[in-house]
């Protein structure tokens, strides 16, 4: 139970940080992306700051034996860069240049109504199901 509550107060908190720097808002996203156009170097603030409390915590966190609220760390074990890694990183891009959204920020900003992030949501969501499924060997096609 206390694992939950801190789970979901962490989802709050980063919930209300992604407002506050807007990164909720496609137009700030989509203009900090336009370098040749309209750019708003704003979100590298944001992004630089992101990255330097992650890189503290990480070394914080890790010096434990194990986590606060689980057994073992549950850490990424590839090392290699592959084609399914540059090619998800390609569609990760794309989908936040078209919709203005990473996943954080649509989820975020689906209690505010309006269908665009419902959309991108939906289209995140299909990705992931293609993303883990898709490079499996179709059974009609084996025979």
């Amino acid at each position: 139970m206390k694992a939950n509550l801190v789970g979901f107060a962490s989802g709050v908190l980063f919930g209300a940080g992604l407002a506050l720097a807007q990164m909720t808002d496609p137009n700030k996203v989509h203009n900090f992306l336009d370098i040749a156009g309209t750019w708003d170097p704003s979100l590298a603030l944001v992004m630089g700051t992101a990255v330097m409390v992650a890189f503290v915590g990480f070394r914080l966190v890790l010096r434990r034996p194990t986590p606060r609220f689980g057994s073992k760390f549950e850490l990424p074990r590839k090392e290699t860069i592959d084609f399914r890694l540059i090619g998800g990183a390609a569609v990760f891009g794309a989908g936040w240049g078209i919709g203005g959204y990473c996943p954080g920020p649509a989820i975020a900003v689906l209690s505010l109504g309006g269908a665009d992030p419902w959309v991108f949501v939906a289209a995140m969501l299909a990705g992931a199901v293609v993303g883990r499924f898709g490079d499996r060997p179709v059974a009609a096609l084996e025979t």
